[in-house]
């Protein structure tokens, strides 16, 4: 497992350590907890392009600006996360709910390998950023505009979601010889007492250069 992994490996635990805020805050109905992905949505099989829609090959590396995904209705923009002083990946400020981040020691979205990408599913006003990407479906477009001009076109190939304990680290962080990726938000189990138990895991290929 390389170094970037390793490090990529950590934001799990930062970001669950903010999942679930306004529910627990203000003891929200367990109807408003962000919708999860169905079983229809995982992988058939080991991950790789399964969506229908062409592979293209990799961009040059360029920072990602803005993230788009119409199917689910988020547009905003992005900002560079790096390692916290535990030196876990830090996570998008809490207190600006339309806001993604990308793991900026890693591969920029587009690029050749493994792209990360987060967000909060709320805070404590509300829900955030990636609140419905457990509701987002296989064949969904993902659109990431680079500071180059280019905007990085994705096609969803699966949506999955994992407790805490058994986050499959790999699969979800491993290398890529293609562009690929990766859309993390809390999600799972959820109760008042500790918010959500997991994290929804969006699987992603460019598809499209525009």
């Amino acid at each position: 497992m390389d170094r970037t992994t390793l490090r990529a490996r950590a934001w799990t635990a930062g970001i669950a350590a903010l999942c679930g805020l306004w529910f627990v805050q203000n003891g929200a109905p367990e109807r408003l907890v962000a919708p999860q992905p169905s079983a229809s949505e995982a992988f058939a099989a080991d991950p790789g392009p399964r969506a229908g829609s062409a592979v293209v090959a990799p961009l040059r590396s360029s920072e990602p600006v803005r993230i788009r995904i119409p199917r689910i209705g988020v547009d905003a923009p992005m900002t560079r996360l790096g390692l916290g002083a535990d030196g876990s990946l830090d996570v998008p400020p809490a207190e600006d709910r339309n806001l993604a981040g990308w793991f900026g020691n890693g591969t920029p979205p587009g690029a050749q390998g493994t792209a990360i990408v987060a967000g909060h599913v709320d805070n404590a006003e509300g829900p955030a950023v990636f609140y419905l990407l457990g509701s987002l479906k296989k064949g969904a477009a993902v659109e990431i505009d680079r500071r180059d001009g280019r905007t990085a076109v994705f096609t969803v190939d699966a949506v999955e979601v994992y407790d805490n304990d058994a986050f499959p680290d790999e699969r979800v962080y491993g290398a890529s010889a293609d562009a690929t990726l990766r859309l993390i938000t809390c999600g799972g189990g959820y109760t008042r007492e500790t918010g959500y138990q997991g994290n929804v895991v969006a699987y992603a290929h460019l598809a499209e250069v525009r």
